[in-house]
């Protein structure tokens, strides 16, 4: 499957679970909750990368050929071998800081979901600066093994960080 085919088809995928058409059975309590603590454990490993620990990130995304990242640097990468030297490259920045999720929404289906929300809190810039960092988020998670992983994650840019 060529990169577009494969970008194409998360696309729909995403614009289905987010008009709440890819189940055709009730959400469950239990989906909501492990799906939320799913979201929370992305943050806390983003959090963890921030003084350069990738293991958590490492964690809590699906290492499948799929996955797509599209990050503040700008750069889009699929396939969990490019995603995960993405994050490995995000580590070795050691941006210091916190940030948190804010006004999330989610979509739960059968097998995939759909996270938006803010990011919110503050980083430290190539020059020391302490930056405030608000972005737009989304967050694809798919059901692998009884647990929800990561596919997808998509943020607006930081200027500190794009070239």
């Amino acid at each position: 499957m060529t990169q577009t085919r494969s970008v194409g088809r998360l696309a729909i995928v995403m614009a289905v679970a987010a008009a709440g058409i890819l189940s055709s059975r009730a959400v469950e309590a239990a989906d909501a909750a492990d799906l939320a603590a799913a979201n929370s454990a992305f943050y806390a490993a983003l959090n963890n990368l921030f003084v350069g620990d990738v293991a958590p990130m490492r964690e809590v995304w699906s290492h499948a050929d799929d996955v797509s990242y599209m990050g503040p640097s700008g750069r889009f990468e699929i396939g969990w071998a490019d995603v995960s030297k993405e994050w490995d490259l995000q580590a070795a920045l050691k941006l210091g800081g916190h940030v948190e999720p804010i006004e999330t929404h989610a979509v739960v289906g059968d097998v995939l979901a759909v996270v938006n929300n803010y990011e919110q809190g503050e980083n430290t810039n190539a020059m020391g600066k302490t930056e405030r960092v608000r972005l737009r988020a989304t967050n694809v998670y798919r059901l692998e093994q009884g647990k929800w992983k990561m596919i997808g994650h998509h943020t607006d840019l930081l200027p500190y960080l794009t070239k």
